[in-house]
C-alpha cells in the first residue's frame, strides 16, 4: 500500500501532504544545531569562566556545526538532565544529543533515536573516602552508595552487588552536583557513576585529595552521540562529523596543521579535505565539511588533550579511547 499522506481541497481533488522538513533543513533555517549537553560535567560539558559551553561533548556539537553550517560557533546548547534528555530529542526540542549516554540496547532499539558512534570508552566505577581504608569495590559489602536516577548506574550497582553477593544501600540523586554533594557531605560511603564523572565530580571536592577512584571498573560505558531515527541524511551528518575527527588524527592532520596538509599528496588526505572527490554532497553539506571540522575544532587527539587528556586538568590517560594502531579501540571507517 503507498504509505503517501493526502489532503482533500474542494470536491474531488486531491494533493500530496507537504513533506516534513529534515534535520538539515531545520538546521539551515535556524541557522544553528541545537544541542543537548549535560548542564555541568567539566571536562565533557560545563560553562566556562566566560559564560561558554567546554567540554569533549560540546566540541563534537561544534564540529557538527562546522560540518553542516561551515561555522561551528552556530549551536544553541541545551542543557538537559539524565531524565529530560531523551524526551527533548524524541519532541523535537534538540537535533542531537551530545551528552555523556551510554549506547545500548533498549536506548537503540525503543526509543526511537540512533547512536551515531562512540565518542568517548567509559565504564562505571567507585569514588570513596580516602580515609576509609579501601583498596577495592570488593570491600564494599554494606555500603551506602550514591548515585544518580535515570542513568544506567543503578542497574549496574544492583548487577555488581548481586553478582559478588554482596549488599549496599542506594542513596538515588537527580542530578549529579546532588550526588556529589551528598557524597563531601557524608550521606552515603560511596559515589558511583561512569569513571569519567568521578574524575570531574572529584576536582568539584572542596579538597580533591580527600577521595579516590577505585580500581575496578564495572560496566561498558560506549557514550557517543544520538539523533532520531528516520532521518538518515542528518544520521550521516552526525555520524561522520565524528569519524572525520578520528580519521585526522589518524592521518595526521591536526588543528595546527590542516592549511599545510591541503597540498597533501596523500590519496587518503585529499579525500579528507575535498581535495579529490565531494563526499559532502551525498550527505547536503560542502565538499570541504571535514576541513571546516578540523580547521575549527580540530581532530579527536585535539579536543580529547584539551578536555580531558594531557593538556586539561583531569590528566585521563587515552587507554581505550586511543587509536586502534595505538593500543586502543578507537576506530572509523574511511572516507572513500
Amino acid at each position: 500500500m503507498n504509505n503517501t499522506r493526502w489532503l482533500g481541497l474542494g470536491i474531488g481533488v486531491l494533493v500530496p501532504a507537504m513533506a516534513m522538513a529534515t534535520t538539515l533543513e531545520t538546521v539551515q533555517e535556524h541557522g544553528s544545531v541545537r544541542c543537548g549537553v549535560n548542564a555541568a560535567q567539566p571536562g565533557f560539558s560545563s560553562l566556562d569562566e566566560d559564560n561558554q559551553y567546554r567540554g569533549l561533548d560540546t566540541d563534537v556539537c561544534r564540529a557538527i556545526a562546522a560540518a553542516a553550517l561551515g561555522d561551528a560557533e552556530k549551536v544553541d546548547f541545551v542543557p538537559l538532565n539524565s531524565i529530560e534528555r531523551f524526551t527533548a530529542l524524541q519532541a523535537g526540542e534538540v537535533d542531537v544529543l551530545s551528552r555523556t549516554t551510554t549506547w545500548t540496547s533498549s536506548r537503540d532499539t525503543t526509543l526511537g533515536m540512533n547512536f551515531t558512534g562512540v565518542s568517548y570508552y567509559d565504564g562505571q566505577a567507585f569514588m570513596v573516602a580516602s580515609d576509609l581504608g579501601v583498596q577495592s569495590a570488593k570491600e564494599l559489602d554494606g555500603a551506602a552508595v550514591c548515585t544518580q536516577s535515570g542513568t544506567t548506574s543503578e542497574l549496574n550497582l544492583s548487577d555488581y552487588f548481586r553478582i559478588n553477593d554482596m549488599s549496599y544501600e542506594a542513596i538515588v540523586f537527580d542530578a549529579p552536583e546532588q550526588s556529589i554533594a551528598g557524597f563531601e557531605a557524608g550521606r552515603c560511603d560511596v559515589l558511583s557513576s561512569d569513571a569519567s564523572q568521578l574524575y570531574a565530580q572529584r576536582m568539584q571536592l572542596a579538597d580533591p585529595s580527600m577521595a579516590m577512584v577505585l580500581p575496578e571498573i564495572i560496566s561498558k560505558e560506549p557514550l557517543g552521540p544520538v539523533v532520531r531515527q528516520g532521518d538518515d541524511q542528518w544520521f550521516n551528518i552526525v555520524k561522520w562529523s565524528l569519524f572525520a575527527m578520528l580519521n585526522a588524527e589518524e592521518l595526521g592532520v591536526t588543528q595546527a596543521n590542516v592549511d599545510e596538509q591541503l597540498s597533501s599528496e596523500n590519496p587518503d588526505v585529499m579525500r579528507l579535505l575535498g581535495q579529490d572527490s565531494d563526499f559532502g554532497e551525498s550527505m547536503g553539506i560542502h565538499a570541504d565539511w571535514a576541513y571546516q571540522i578540523v580547521k575549527q575544532v580540530g581532530n579527536y587527539a585535539d579536543i580529547y588533550e584539551r578536555n580531558v587528556g594531557a593538556n586539561s586538568d583531569f590528566q585521563i590517560v587515552r587507554g581505550l579511547n586511543a587509536l586502534w594502531k595505538d593500543g586502543g579501540i578507537q576506530y572509523a571507517p574511511p572516507i572513500r
